[in-house]
C-alpha cells in the first residue's frame, strides 16, 4: 500500500470543499426560493384582499349619498282630510301641480301624472302628513315639501341608468329622464349625505331603507352571546388545562370539544330551531335565540383557544406560587390566569366577530324575514346585519344592491372595532402584568 501524495491530498480536499460549497449554495437557493413563495403568497392575498374590497367599494360608495326634491304643495282643503291626513294622495296632488307649474296637461288615463308620481318616493306622503298633523293650519296652504326621489330616480342621478338602453329595457321612459333634468336644472333637486342609511331600519323602499335595526339587532345579539359564552368558555377551559383529572372522560370531553370546532354553523342552526323555539318556545327571530345559537357555535373556539393560552404560561410560575403557600385555586386565578388573558382576550373576541359574520343559524330560527323598525329588548323580533345583506342582495329592486355592499362596509367596519378593541385589551393587560 502506498501512501497519497500531497498532490493527491490536496485535490481530495478540494473536491470535499466543492461538495460543501455546491450543498451551501443549493441550500441558500432554497431558502431565498422559500422566502420568494411566502412573499408571493402574502403578495397575492393582498392583491385578492386590494380587489374585494375594491369591489365592494365601488358598487356600495353610491350608497352613501342620494337625491331629495323639494317642490311646493298646495294643501287643497278638498282633498286633504283633515281628521286622517295619512289617508290623503300627497303624491298625487305634487304629481298634478309639478305639471301644471310646467304647462303640461294630464291625458285622460292620467299616465303623465302617474310617470311624475313615480319620480316620487312614498316616503313624501308620511312628510306631508305628519306636517298636516302638527300644524293644521297648513291646509290651505302651499307649503314645501322635501323628500326623496324613488329609488329608480336616484339611480339615474347616480349614473347608474344610461340613456343609451332603449327605453322598453329600463324602469323610467325618456319623458321621466327628462323631467328629472329640468327639474335638477331649476334646482329643486339637491344631493346630500344619506343619513337614512344609519338611522333608518329596514323597509320595503330601497331609497329610505337603513342598517340601524340590523346593527341594533346584531349588537343585541353579540351582548347575549357574549354573556354566556365567554363566561362558560373561560370556566370550562380552565378547568380542563388546570383542574380535571386525565382520563378517559376528559379525554373524550377534548376530542368532542375539537369536533365541535369543526361543525358546520347550519348544524347549530338546527339545533337552535330545534330546542329554543320548538321545545321551550323562546321568541322566534328574537336576539336571545340568535345570542344563545351563536353561543353554542362560539363555545369550542373559544375553549380551544383559552386552553392554549393557559398551556403559554411557563410552569414555574405554577411551581413557584404552590412553593409559597399558594393553594391550587389561588395559583391559577391570582397567576395563571390573568397572565393568560391577553391570549384569552383575544380568543374571545376573534370567535364573537366569527359569530357577528354567521348567516346560515340566523336564516333558521328566522331572521330572514322583513323586520322594520328598530328593536328594544331581547325578546322581539330583529334583523341582524347578515341577514340584511341576505335579503337585499336577493331583492328585485337594483337599488338595494348597491345598499347590500354598503351593509358589507358597515359589517367590515363592526368587525373591525372589535378586532380593535382586542388588540387594546390585549396590550392593556401586557403592560399590567
Amino acid at each position: 500500500m502506498t501512501d497519497a501524495t500531497p498532490e493527491q491530498v490536496g485535490a481530495a480536499a478540494d473536491k470535499r470543499l466543492e461538495r460543501l460549497r455546491a450543498g451551501l449554495k443549493r441550500r441558500h437557493a432554497r431558502e431565498t426560493r422559500f422566502k420568494l413563495y411566502g412573499q408571493l403568497a402574502i403578495a397575492a392575498a393582498v392583491v385578492f384582499l386590494v380587489i374585494l374590497l375594491g369591489r365592494i367599494i365601488e358598487q356600495g360608495h353610491t350608497a352613501f349619498y342620494t337625491h331629495t326634491v323639494t317642490v311646493p304643495v298646495y294643501m287643497d282643503p278638498a282633498r286633504v282630510d283633515r281628521a286622517y291626513p295619512q289617508g290623503s294622495n300627497f303624491e298625487q296632488m305634487a304629481a298634478e301641480q309639478q305639471l301644471a307649474r310646467w304647462g303640461i296637461a294630464d291625458d285622460a288615463r292620467g299616465d303623465v301624472s302617474r310617470d311624475m308620481r313615480g319620480l316620487f318616493s312614498s316616503e313624501l306622503k308620511f312628510v306631508a302628513a305628519d306636517l298636516v298633523s302638527r300644524r293644521a293650519d297648513v291646509i290651505g296652504e302651499t307649503v314645501p315639501l322635501a323628500a326623496p326621489l324613488s329609488d329608480d330616480a336616484d339611480l339615474y342621478l347616480k349614473g347608474e341608468i344610461s340613456r343609451d338602453v332603449p327605453q322598453e329595457q329600463r324602469r323610467l321612459n325618456d319623458r321621466q329622464l327628462a323631467w328629472l333634468d329640468r327639474m335638477k336644472t331649476e334646482g329643486v333637486i339637491g344631493s346630500h349625505f344619506n343619513t337614512a342609511l344609519f338611522t333608518n331600519g329596514d323597509s320595503t323602499q330601497p331609497e329610505i331603507a337603513g342598517v340601524l335595526g340590523a346593527v341594533v339587532g346584531s349588537a343585541l345579539m353579540l351582548m347575549v352571546t357574549a354573556l354566556i359564552a365567554i363566561p362558560l368558555g373561560v370556566g370550562a377551559a380552565v378547568w380542563l388545562e388546570e383542574f380535571a383529572p386525565k382520563n378517559k372522560l376528559t379525554d373524550i370531553i377534548e376530542v368532542n370539544i375539537n369536533n365541535l370546532a369543526a361543525v358546520p354553523s347550519i348544524v347549530y342552526g338546527l339545533l337552535g330551531l330545534a330546542l329554543f323555539i320548538n321545545w321551550m318556545h323562546l321568541p322566534r327571530a328574537s336576539p336571545i335565540v340568535g345570542g344563545l345559537v351563536l353561543a353554542l357555535m362560539a363555545l369550542p373556539t373559544l375553549i380551544i383557544a383559552t386552553r392554549s393560552s393557559l398551556k403559554a404560561v411557563p410552569p414555574s410560575i405554577r411551581e413557584a406560587a404552590l412553593a409559597m403557600g399558594a393553594s391550587r385555586t389561588q395559583t391559577v386565578f391570582s397567576h395563571v390566569l390573568p397572565l393568560a388573558m391577553p391570549g384569552v382576550m383575544t380568543g374571545a373576541i376573534i370567535s364573537m366577530a366569527h359569530a357577528l359574520g354567521e348567516t346560515a343559524p340566523l336564516l333558521l330560527i328566522g331572521m330572514v324575514s322583513f323586520v322594520p323598525g328598530v328593536p328594544h329588548a331581547i325578546d322581539q323580533p330583529v334583523g341582524a346585519l347578515p341577514s340584511l345583506i341576505y335579503i337585499w342582495e336577493n331583492a328585485s329592486e337594483r337599488a338595494f344592491h348597491e345598499r347590500t355592499a354598503a351593509a358589507i362596509m358597515v359589517l367590515l367596519a363592526f368587525m373591525i372595532v372589535m378586532n380593535a378593541a382586542a388588540i387594546i385589551l390585549r396590550r392593556r393587560f401586557e403592560r399590567r402584568w
